[in-house]
């Protein structure tokens, strides 16, 4: 296993003030120890949070381009997340970090739905320099998307050719593939 990329983790909480433990943080944990998979936790509560979040990464961290995956687990629908109630749409979050995310794969939780059209996908792509958007198109209350984020980070770790990945994460995880959703664009 190449152990050289790293998962960064901005995680939408009520309150950054109170410290909590949350299951992701647990998960991460978790995954660090099981797979020997490294990374970086925050938590923020405002739009504001969520790029000082980024370019903290970006700025302060020297590691950054070991970081393949931004994973945010945040709330939201369709093309937006949602912030303290506030939704913000991809197309917002596009030129909000314009230029800051190349080669960069970010994954959401399923916990917000990813709907995007093609032009969208397209757009959020070239604006950030992403190399792909990949989440969910389910969100099931009763059903955490942890168990295939995690078998998605592994098999982003061992290769790089998206289009394997994905059929690899679908010929050993179909049912929660097509349960949940899972969509990648590129």
């Amino acid at each position: 296993m190449d152990n050289d990329k790293f998962i960064f983790c901005l995680e939408v909480v009520p309150d950054v003030e109170t410290v909590i433990n949350t299951e992701v943080f647990r998960n991460l944990g978790q995954i660090a120890l099981e797979q020997g998979i490294t990374s970086i936790y925050r938590t923020c509560d405002t739009i504001e949070g969520v790029e000082e979040g980024l370019s903290a990464l970006r700025y302060d961290d020297h590691n950054f381009k070991d970081y393949e995956i931004i994973y945010l687990v945040m709330p939201g629908e369709g093309n937006s997340i949602c912030v303290n109630e506030y939704y913000y749409s991809l197309t917002e979050m596009a030129e909000l970090f314009e230029g800051k995310l190349t080669g960069k794969i970010l994954h959401f939780a399923n916990i917000k739905v990813l709907d995007l059209d093609p032009e969208e996908a397209q757009y959020f792509l070239d604006v950030t320099g992403a190399r792909a958007v990949s989440g969910y198109g389910e969100a099931m209350q009763n059903i955490n998307s942890i168990n295939l984020d995690k078998a998605f980070f592994s098999l982003c770790q061992d290769q790089d050719n998206l289009i394997e990945i994905v059929e690899e994460l679908h010929e050993k995880h179909y049912g929660l593939c097509k349960l949940l959703d899972f969509r990648l664009y590129y």
